[in-house]
C-alpha cells in the first residue's frame, strides 16, 4: 500500500499543502480555503481517502478521491490558481506562489503520477491522508 500525505496550511484566500509519499517531499498542493466542505468551493475536509485512476476528455488521466464525505467527484488535477481553476480538488505544484497558487503544475501532477500509476498498475491500494500542518513552535 502506498500512502500520500498532505499537511495543509489554511490561509484566507487559498489552502497551500506539501506532499509526501513515504515520508519522502515529492511537490507542493494547492486548494480552495476551507468553506466548511461546501461542494464546489471549500477544500476537502482532513482525513483518509482511498484513490482511484479516472480519465475524463477535460483533464485526460488523473486521480479520484473517493469517499469524501458528502461530496463528488474531488479529483487530483493540474491547476495553477485554485479560485480559478479548482472546485474542491487538489492540484499539485512545483512551487508555491501564493495563497492557492503555485507554478508548473503539470510537471509536478506528471511526476506524481508515475509513482501512484506504478502502484494502482500492479493493483496496490493508494490512501490519501489529509492533516493540518503541524509547527514546532519550540
Amino acid at each position: 500500500m502506498m500512502t500520500i500525505v498532505v499537511e495543509r496550511s489554511y490561509l484566507p484566500n487559498g489552502t497551500n499543502g506539501a506532499l509526501y509519499i513515504d515520508n519522502h517531499f515529492v511537490c507542493y498542493t494547492i486548494e480552495l480555503p476551507w468553506m466548511q466542505n461546501q461542494p464546489r468551493n471549500s477544500c476537502i475536509p482532513e482525513g483518509s481517502y482511498p484513490i482511484k485512476k479516472r480519465v475524463s476528455s477535460k483533464f485526460g488521466q488523473h486521480f479520484l478521491i473517493t469517499n469524501v464525505p458528502n461530496r463528488s467527484l474531488i479529483l487530483i488535477h493540474p491547476a495553477n490558481h485554485a479560485k480559478t481553476e479548482l472546485q474542491g480538488c487538489i492540484a499539485p505544484v512545483t512551487k508555491l506562489t501564493g495563497e492557492g497558487r503555485g507554478e508548473l503544475s503539470r510537471q509536478a501532477f506528471t511526476n506524481l503520477k508515475k509513482r501512484v500509476n506504478k502502484e494502482l498498475d500492479r493493483e496496490n491500494e493508494v490512501v490519501l491522508i489529509i492533516k493540518n500542518q503541524q509547527h514546532d513552535n519550540s
